[in-house]
């Protein structure tokens, strides 16, 4: 099921954002405006599924440093520039919390650092202070949460879930602190909505860094199995191809190469167990191997292989896509992304103008992130109605 609201608050530039989502998203804005931020918050409600979120945390730098850092409690005249910004009025968020809601289930998470009195911390010793806690978590019914639609909720140590008379039950007494009940308590038994959900957020692919240097796996002979999605980095390239042109639409594929480069068409040769990628082009007398490719007509048809995928996603986020693509190439590509979208619901986080101005056309709705005080907003939107779970 399609996305239809995500929110995130606390996390860098995004003081409290929530965004409408439809079938195809173009989320743009300037250098700073915070898509960066927007992106990493979407991976990192993929990473709880995955139970990586606190490693991710730590790998930008700790929980503390992607924190809000700016003031919160600003008034409306304040905001609208009619009286002067108050410098001491309010402190920073002290959580972060992420969430969405789809067309049938929502979920949203809180994370804190662990409450401490008089410099100790009311947890056992432990040298992971700076680590995050679960203050709180949800799944509900819905597009919002309220006190009537909730499924599954954390209390303290314990998880509460549905049960068949409609209500709240314990299924796990024991739950850590640093653990979801994503994680500790979806099982096919007692909660198989918690289950679904995990494994839904699980297949969300995200795509924003292909290897395209000289050294990159894609550029050569790589070991061939059946590739049903292509890898984050595009390192199983070869095999991905070659997987959508036997078990998906290869010719849809074809067309999409086809669209971008006139009279091209992508081989794939198979040696010893190891698949090879090359692209013949019209004009010349023999196929371009892929180690002698362009970076930009590398991308475009890793792109390409991930956009025609033979098991498409639930959601798909492209981050910058352009890179690296000649002008000329934007238009096919928005083009392919429009039909993708079809499959899956996509987000595209990207500042090329060409780019987003031809997603716009092909109906994408287009969020404009801009900052305002130093906080990430979006303007001439209708704000999603959202509650975040309590502690």
């Amino acid at each position: 099921m399609a996305l239809i609201t995500l929110a995130v608050s606390g996390y860098r530039s995004l003081r409290s954002l929530v965004l409408p989502l439809e079938r195809l998203n173009v989320v743009t804005g300037a250098n700073g405006s915070g898509k960066s931020s927007l992106y990493r918050s979407l991976r990192l409600l993929a990473d709880v599924a995955q139970g990586q979120a606190i490693a991710s945390l730590a790998a930008e730098g700790g929980f503390r440093s992607t924190m809000w850092a700016g003031r919160s409690n600003y008034s409306a005249a304040m905001r609208s520039g009619r009286s002067p910004i108050q410098r001491n009025i309010g402190h920073a968020p002290k959580s972060l919390r992420l969430g969405f809601a789809s067309e049938d289930y929502g979920y949203a998470i809180d994370l804190g650092l662990p409450i401490s009195q008089s410099g100790a911390s009311r947890e056992e010793p432990t040298l992971f202070g700076n680590d995050p806690v679960v203050k709180a978590e949800a799944v509900w019914a819905g597009e919002k949460l309220s006190r009537r639609n909730v499924i599954a909720r954390r209390a303290n140590t314990s998880v509460l879930v549905q049960d068949g008379s409609g209500r709240l039950s314990s299924v796990v007494t024991d739950l850590a602190p640093f653990e979801t009940m994503m994680m500790a308590a979806a099982d096919p038994k007692n909660a198989v909505e918690l289950l679904l959900l995990r494994e839904r957020m699980r297949a969300w692919r995200f795509y924003d860094h292909f290897r395209i240097d000289r050294d990159s796996p894609s550029r050569r002979p790589q070991i061939g199995t059946r590739t049903v999605a292509l890898a984050s980095d595009g390192s199983d390239l070869a095999p991905a191809v070659q997987t959508i042109r036997e078990i998906g639409n290869g010719p849809a594929f074809d067309a999409a190469i086809e669209d971008a480069f006139p009279g091209s068409l992508i081989e794939i040769d198979a040696a010893d167990g190891l698949f090879r990628l090359s692209m013949r082009q019209d004009g010349l007398h023999r196929a371009l191997e892929a180690s002698e490719l362009s970076d930009g007509t590398l991308r475009y048809i890793a792109l390409a292989t991930a956009l025609h995928t033979p098991r498409p996603p639930e959601l798909m986020v492209l981050n910058e896509p352009e890179g690296s693509l000649h002008p000329s190439l934007l238009e096919p590509l928005a083009r392919m992304i429009a039909v993708a979208s079809e499959r899956s619901q996509i987000i595209v986080v990207s500042h090329a103008k060409a780019l987003v101005e031809a997603l716009t056309e092909h109906g994408g709705h287009r969020l404009a992130l801009d900052k305002e005080n130093g906080e990430t907003i979006v303007a001439d939107i209708e704000i999603p109605l959202w509650e975040w779970p309590e502690r």
